[in-house]
């Protein structure tokens, strides 16, 4: 089994409730032994996938894969194509370097639901919203990314794993169900 959740802002990627204040999993209703796969950060957005099965977490989290995995980042500032051109470089941070990526400015805000509470709004510093794709996945790396090239990340969504898309599948934040198999042959793709 294999499922697709679309998580919430504030809600930590696991069922273990360490603090009476955070929301986890646990409030979602899913499945009994479905863990999820990967994890997104507590203040980032998006899909997160869930199985039962060994498989999926070998195949999608394992390095050697190079499996894709992409993000929508609203970014404070007006990104320049310099800062760009670095992301697509890879970024050395502290502990590791980056692997290069894809990295590119949308033209137009993306038509993700209403987050709450909103990002802030400052009248004189714009922001700007970034796509990237990246085959790794390590602690917190795109908000470490844009802040490494002086943009640090207001607003992080994943909008897909593999060719699977997030707009396609139908979820309100907070939502979740089961993938057929053609989603699940996308999920790899």
């Amino acid at each position: 089994m294999l499922l697709a959740f679309s998580k919430p802002f504030d809600v930590l990627s696991q069922f273990t409730q360490e603090h009476p204040s955070h929301r986890t999993l646990a409030e979602f209703g899913f499945p009994q032994d479905v863990y999820a796969i990967g994890r997104l950060d507590r203040d980032s957005e998006g899909l997160l996938l869930l199985s039962d099965e060994a498989k999926w977490n070998d195949r999608l989290l394992n390095p050697r894969h190079a499996h894709p995995r992409t993000y929508h980042a609203q970014v404070d500032g007006a990104i320049t194509d310099e800062a760009l051109r670095k992301l697509r470089a890879g970024i050395n941070l502290k502990d590791f370097h980056s692997l290069p990526c894809q990295a590119r400015l949308l033209e137009n805000e993306p038509a993700h639901p209403p987050r709450n509470p909103p990002v802030r709004f400052r009248k004189n510093i714009p922001t700007s919203w970034v796509e990237l794709t990246l085959t790794e996945g390590k602690n917190r790396q795109v908000r470490r990314m844009t802040a490494a090239v002086g943009f640090p990340t207001l607003r992080l969504v994943r909008v897909s794993i593999g060719s699977l898309k997030m707009a396609g599948l139908g979820l309100e934040p907070g939502q979740w169900r089961e993938l057929g198999p053609e989603e699940q042959r996308r999920v790899l793709a």
